[in-house]
């Protein structure tokens, strides 16, 4: 348990919310070391979880500053943050311009995704400041509270993890909708489409957790039957090269700035 107190902006939202519950959940934070803010100054957390209306406020009570807002809303936050550690959870709002508003002394970019919610994210996070060894096992813990994380080299990595890890669910939930609306194309009635789609995408996720994918596509690519026809007949269509595509135009939004 950290002995630090931490203050989440934004920490009755559904990603500052998630991570709250999941801090306090695993021990990470006792609850009187933990404030959140909103603007409503309503939420749900048992005391000592202190609530604050105001955000300079907040940080002025806390040692590390978690950022869980959206990036339009950044342009709006007026906060004097020196002397703290600020973890931003926004996308597309680079680490020099979050120094320059905040006067933070250390700023950490960590894009989780909605996965949170289930504490299966993978969460991203790159420091644009020398941390010492306590303030890396403090985010590294922190966002291991949610899933797994891992601190990357630079903050381009962030930009482009932003349209891969970032967008969570999202690519699945692509790929099942395919699978349906292909499926009743096909004459599937509807519901049958959405249990075998759901097995796919539920399903197969939870052997990837057990397995390498590419020894997986190898062993059922070996059958040389159906598996083998669908794996080959997207591979000739260029999946690897149309994802790209996709991510890279999401990571270009991100280092413009959204």
């Amino acid at each position: 348990m950290h002995n630090r107190t931490l203050g989440i902006i934004g920490g009755t939202g559904w990603l500052g919310r998630a991570i709250a519950e999941a801090l306090l959940d695993s021990g990470f934070i006792s609850p009187d070391r933990l404030l959140v803010s909103n603007r409503s100054g309503t939420h749900t957390f048992e005391p000592p979880v202190r609530l604050l209306a105001d955000n300079q406020q907040l940080v002025a009570l806390s040692d590390v500053v978690v950022l869980s807002i959206r990036p339009e809303q950044f342009r709006e936050l007026q906060i004097n943050a020196k002397g703290k550690l600020v973890i931003s959870l926004m996308a597309g709002i680079p680490a020099a311009a979050i120094r320059a508003a905040t006067g933070a002394d250390a700023v950490i970019r960590a894009m989780p995704n909605a996965a949170v919610e289930i504490r299966q994210s993978f969460t991203p996070w790159y420091s644009a400041d020398s941390l010492s060894e306590q303030d890396r096992a403090l985010v590294q813990g922190l966002f291991e509270c949610v899933g797994t994380a891992d601190e990357v080299p630079n903050e381009d990595c962030i930009d482009y993890l932003s349209a891969l890890s970032g967008t969570g669910p999202a690519l699945a939930a692509m790929l099942h909708q395919a699978l349906v609306s292909q499926a009743v194309a096909a004459g599937i009635p509807p519901a049958i489409a959405q249990h075998a789609a759901q097995g796919v995408v539920v399903g197969g996720g939870q052997l990837l957790a057990r397995h390498d994918p590419q020894e997986m596509i190898k062993a059922l690519m070996a059958y040389r039957g159906v598996t083998a026809a669908v794996v080959q007949s997207m591979a000739d269509q260029g999946i690897d090269a149309m994802v790209g595509r996709a991510v890279q135009q999401g990571a270009e939004v991100a280092r413009r700035g959204l």
